[in-house]
């Protein structure tokens, strides 16, 4: 295993209470999402009236462990990487996905609870600088360059080996990334619920007013929520493991991946 089955465990989410369902309403941006039965600003604006009846969708969702299909879907709109590209080819435009305001809400509060869960256990690595608090891309420069300084203040040579994954994102294997959810600790509806959030996902591109059909997704993680990155981090989590297996070090910034290797002596020449 790669890491430790036993240990604390997630079971199930908590529900929300109305404070807390006004938190994450209140931090949501008002984005615009065509699948949505109303515009994300009327719901924020008519939250009083609207209340009980989010609370009561909410929590059914998390004490039952399920991600209601509605909200799977996504409307991608191509958008131009830059103004001087050549609009015919497909790879000069970046896809945007819209989602649902209100399975953004959701996602939210189970992203809250399980960081605080992994933070509190060693579900992520601690060389992982990606998406997380107090970490940034100065914290992972930090750390490399201190490690090879030492290295070479002692009299040895150092092998850096830079890794960058192809549509890391894109090609995350769903049944995989549960079964290292598992092995994380997260078990129950919580599990559950992350596996309902995963699968039978489907999206459409939407552009110059016409809308193509419905096509699934059968591997990654969704675009443009909270809760991605996250699950990213857990899925990566054992390739830091079995790098340090083979006596290098691992340091990560999501799917950038550095390792090092560690020589006794200065080689005389470099080839």
């Amino acid at each position: 295993m790669p890491w430790p089955l036993a240990g604390p465990t997630l079971d199930r989410f908590i529900p929300l209470d109305t404070e807390a369902l006004d938190r994450l309403i209140a931090a949501a941006r008002p984005t615009t999402c065509s699948l949505d039965p109303c515009p994300s600003w009327l719901v924020k604006s008519c939250l009083e009236g609207l209340r009980d009846p989010l609370l009561k969708i909410i929590n059914s969702s998390l004490e039952q462990g399920v991600f209601p299909e509605g909200l799977k879907e996504a409307v991608v709109s191509p958008l131009l990487k830059k103004t001087d590209l050549d609009r015919s080819v497909p790879s000069s435009y970046r896809p945007v996905s819209n989602l649902s305001f209100l399975g953004k809400v959701i996602e939210r509060a189970v992203a809250v609870q399980l960081q605080q869960f992994l933070d509190d256990t060693t579900g992520l690595d601690p060389f992982q600088s990606g998406f997380r608090a107090g970490h940034g891309t100065e914290t992972v420069l930090v750390s490399i360059t201190d490690h090879l300084r030492c290295q070479l203040d002692q009299g040895g040579s150092v092998l850096l080996v830079l890794l960058d994954l192809t549509a890391a994102f894109d090609t995350v294997d769903h049944n995989l990334l549960t079964h290292r959810l598992a092995i994380a600790g997260v078990r129950g509806t919580a599990l559950n619920w992350l596996a309902s959030f995963l699968h039978n996902r489907g999206q459409q591109v939407e552009r110059g007013g016409l809308v193509s059909e419905r096509s699934p997704l059968h591997c990654g993680v969704p675009q443009g929520v909270i809760l991605s990155p996250l699950l990213f981090n857990i899925y990566m989590r054992p390739l830091a493991l079995l790098v340090r297996d083979f006596g290098l070090e691992c340091y990560q910034y999501a799917d950038n991946t550095q390792l090092v290797l560690k020589m006794e002596g200065r080689p005389e020449s470099v080839p």
